[in-house]
């Protein structure tokens, strides 16, 4: 799985995500008029300057040559203060795999690698897995704002972190089948690492006892850690050097 910014050649298959993210999510508020609408706003002919342009960033995540899923995101406010994820599309056949939870700490991790120091989520407040998945994730309900979909409005939640300077307060777990074995990975147990950061993988749910580190680099858990604390992927060479503040990743 590779995760990566999107570029031109990218346009139609983040189309067609889109697409089928909003014809099966979003069909029980939404009428199919209003989705072809939204699709014409945010990913008609414009779209394309809008991945070219540099306050904009779109990550996609690539299996196999194929796109499974797309983050849009934008860097506002005064020397880009805030990073507003403005959408997150899975595609339907790849829901339930950790992808989302992958590209939410990607995207994350990049917007404040550009000079955010506060990263803002937006999702429609009719969808109920979207604000599920924020809150499950570590981020909380800030207020809210209105959208123009088409001629019609409807109402967002803004989700921010509860704590963005330490990283306590924000950790999105998951689970992966990392090199045949069930690991639970803590992406808020971060290291820095020369290519990408290491995240903390625990054998079981509990968190108790970690059980090695996964590398974000190329998504796995085969490498060796030498008695200064310093970490190499065997796998694509991601080296980690041991520091006092390896707790948190900014």
């Amino acid at each position: 799985m590779d995760l990566r910014e999107a570029t031109e050649d990218d346009v139609d298959e983040i189309r067609e995500i889109a697409r089928a993210s909003l014809n099966s999510l979003y069909t029980d508020f939404l009428s199919e008029e209003t989705i072809d609408d939204a699709l014409e706003q945010w990913y008609g002919e414009s779209f394309v300057e809008d991945v070219n342009d540099n306050h904009t960033l779109f990550i996609v995540v690539e299996r196999d040559g194929e796109l499974m899923a797309f983050s849009q995101s934008v860097l506002v406010g005064q020397r880009y203060g805030t990073g507003q994820l403005l959408w997150l599309h899975v595609h339907p056949d790849y829901r339930g795999s950790g992808v989302g939870v992958r590209l939410l700490v990607r995207t994350r991790e990049l917007l404040l690698e550009e000079g955010a120091d506060q990263v803002r989520c937006f999702v429609l407040t009719d969808n109920e897995g979207g604000n599920q998945f924020y809150e499950d994730h570590g981020f909380e309900q800030a207020g809210q704002r209105e959208v123009e979909i088409g001629d019609e409005t409807f109402t967002e939640n803004v989700y921010a972190e509860a704590d963005i300077e330490s990283d306590e307060g924000w950790d999105a777990v998951d689970q992966l089948e990392i090199d045949g074995e069930n690991v639970y990975v803590s992406y808020g147990e971060a290291a820095r690492g020369s290519k990408s950061p290491f995240y903390s993988a625990y054998g079981t749910d509990e968190f108790e006892e970690r059980y090695g580190w996964l590398c974000g680099n190329c998504d796995s858990i085969d490498n060796a850690m030498d008695t200064m604390g310093r970490i190499e992927c065997n796998n694509c060479g991601n080296r980690r050097k041991a520091t006092r503040w390896d707790a948190s990743y900014l």
